[in-house]
């Protein structure tokens, strides 16, 4: 993982070399909320140490929803409350066997037992978790996993996507192939894509062109929907040949 760097005022990521995959910090004064920590064992752990070498405390996680790298946690962080939204913090504990079991069985028994202790809060985050004077927003849907939620933070106008607005991942509605749903989020995130100076993906890279992922993914639905293909560059990235196949059933082609 590399180090955490500044995207925005406050605002720091760091990016696995598992699936490009995004851990945010906020930070506000010496408090700071961690989003998403992934991926991999020594990752975690160097994500840990980073947060006590800036002398950070950390008061709180999110997870984005209940997939397992967007679930996981790490001893170094302390035992600040994690939240997520309702939905996802119930899905957290009903599917946890086969969310550990993505996790595989080398998984370090701790960070196992760690991954997925939520709490559900779908308006605000809580006081006690949130930074000082740092402003957040959720944003509950149900695109790509039910009860899916991105972060607004108005002063910055960055826009913590989860696994949506990707530059290297394709639409990916949740099972069972829910592409309403996912139309539905595309349209509750438009109005902050629009604004956004920054986008923070679950996987990809961060940009500074929300509004032009969002109609990309508009877009694409809309190909696949009406045609039964695209060409979408993103379909040739890994891992999307197969996701792209699975879209192409979903729509009957």
């Amino acid at each position: 993982m590399a180090v955490p760097r500044e995207v925005a005022p406050g605002v720091l990521v760091a990016t696995s070399r598992q699936m490009a995959t995004n851990s945010t910090l906020l930070v506000g004064e010496r408090d700071v909320l961690l989003v998403d920590p992934a991926w991999m064992p020594d990752e975690l752990d160097a994500l840990a140490t980073a947060v006590h070498r800036r002398g950070l405390r950390v008061t709180g996680g999110f997870a984005t929803h209940a997939h397992h790298d967007h679930l996981l946690w790490h001893p170094g962080f302390g035992d600040a409350p994690r939240w997520a939204s309702e939905a996802t913090a119930r899905l957290a504990v009903a599917e946890r066997r086969a969310l550990v079991e993505f996790l595989g069985a080398d998984f370090p028994r701790p960070l196992v037992e760690l991954m997925g202790r939520v709490r559900g809060a779908d308006s605000r985050i809580p006081d006690e978790s949130a930074p000082r004077g740092v402003e957040i927003e959720l944003i509950v849907h149900n695109g790509h996993a039910p009860g899916h939620a991105a972060l607004w933070l108005p002063a910055q106008r960055v826009l913590i996507a989860g696994d949506m607005l990707s530059d290297v991942e394709l639409p990916l509605p949740f099972f069972p192939d829910d592409i309403p749903a996912y139309v539905d989020a595309l349209d509750r995130l438009a109005p902050y894509a629009q604004q956004a100076r920054v986008v923070i993906p679950g996987h990809g890279g961060v940009g500074t062109d929300a509004i032009a992922r969002l109609n990309a993914d508009r877009r694409y639905i809309e190909e696949m929907v009406t045609r039964g293909t695209s060409d979408d560059p993103r379909r040739h990235n890994p891992g999307m040949h197969e996701a792209h196949a699975h879209m192409a059933d979903i729509v009957g082609t």
